[in-house]
């Protein structure tokens, strides 16, 4: 007894999707880049860069915007990654865009093409952009900051799930596997939200320059409990008008906000680590399959994540670090997909 997948038709756009999808990642890593090379004001107006459609290369011009930024100065080794991560994440609303035209034109012919996600997609991409001149105006805010890369990680999940349903398999089961997917629908659910909220807590931690607030692993400056302020570590009711390059903190908040992170690892590690025992449980290909995947992910999460702390947060490392926490998203977001979508099938099937 077991179930499978069941290969039908794709749907019109799936290369295209997957394709945005991969253009998604290269943007968040870039945009991570940015982060961590402490660039997210390389270029402090927008759309431009110190007036100029790339950024300034001659003398003059750098002079020129030096004269009219004179409290930003120009360092080329900040406004080119600024520069390059807006103009990707301008291709990626280009294939949204194009996503979202091919969608309306099959739908007249297919009424089981989705429409609904590829349009929403395209008006998220709009606020995403929205979010990313705010994060350049307001100076680096930490709120906008990590809504920004919050939404970097939706839109790669909008558009795998999106690949999903354009892709067109389900899990096709025996009844006697029914009731216990289902059983595992509240934990898939719950393992998502987790991971989400685990990547809220990293996006929170780089936003304030609380990556290095413990540079010590295991323990956090020479202790298992360190002087922490989570009042302030998570005053979400920051002023807005400071530059908040390199942050505004106090150690202690800093560590609180790191503090929990780490914390969040913890709990993360424990729910997956369940999800994955619940899911070899099944004794299915399927099922196994990706227990394994998530499994793999999830431990390559936690060494990058000590990595981090233990080579003094290597850019290379943390921006990989963030990746493999976007893939993780997608195998939660795969798992929950295939839950839902799973079908009971009717007679006998070999397998």
């Amino acid at each position: 007894m077991g179930f499978f997948n069941l290969a039908t038709e794709r749907k019109a756009g799936f290369r295209l999707t997957l394709i945005a999808c991969l253009v998604a990642v290269i943007v968040l890593g870039m945009g991570v880049f940015t982060r961590l090379a402490d660039a997210g004001l390389g270029c402090p107006d927008w759309p431009g860069c110190y007036g100029h459609i790339l950024w300034p290369n001659e003398d003059h011009e750098v002079v020129a915007a030096n004269e009219a930024y004179p409290d930003m100065p120009v360092e080329h080794d900040k406004t080119w990654p600024e520069m390059v991560h807006r103009y990707l994440a301008t291709s990626l609303g280009l294939f949204t865009i194009a996503i979202a035209a091919m969608a309306l034109r099959r739908r007249r012919t297919d009424p089981n093409q989705p429409v609904k996600l590829p349009l929403f997609l395209l008006g998220f991409i709009i606020l995403q952009g929205m979010f990313g001149m705010w994060t350049v105006t307001l100076k680096l805010w930490p709120q906008v900051v990590t809504a920004h890369l919050l939404g970097g990680f939706t839109t790669i999940s909008l558009l795998w799930l999106l690949c999903l349903r354009l892709n067109n398999h389900r899990w096709r089961l025996q009844p006697a596997q029914k009731s216990l997917l289902t059983s595992l629908r509240p934990l898939a659910v719950l393992s998502l939200l987790v991971v989400i909220g685990q990547i809220a807590l990293g996006g929170w931690t780089t936003s304030n320059y609380a990556d290095i607030a413990c540079p010590d692993f295991p323990i956090c400056q020479g202790s298992w409990m360190p002087p922490m302020d989570f009042a302030n570590g998570f005053n979400v009711f920051q002023h807005i008008g400071p530059n908040y390059l390199g942050g505004q903190l106090d150690n202690a908040a800093r560590v609180a906000i790191h503090f929990s992170h780490r914390v969040g690892a913890i709990i993360t590690t424990v729910v997956l680590l369940l999800l994955i025992f619940r899911l070899r449980a099944l004794a299915t290909a399927p099922a196994r399959r990706l227990a394994t995947a998530i499994l793999v992910v999830l431990i390559a999460q936690i060494l990058l994540g000590i990595s981090n702390v233990v080579f003094g947060f290597p850019i290379a490392v943390a921006v990989t670090h963030n990746l493999v926490g976007a893939l993780l998203l997608l195998t939660m977001v795969t798992l929950n997909y295939l839950l839902l979508t799973a079908k009971v099938q009717q007679g006998s099937v070999r397998i």
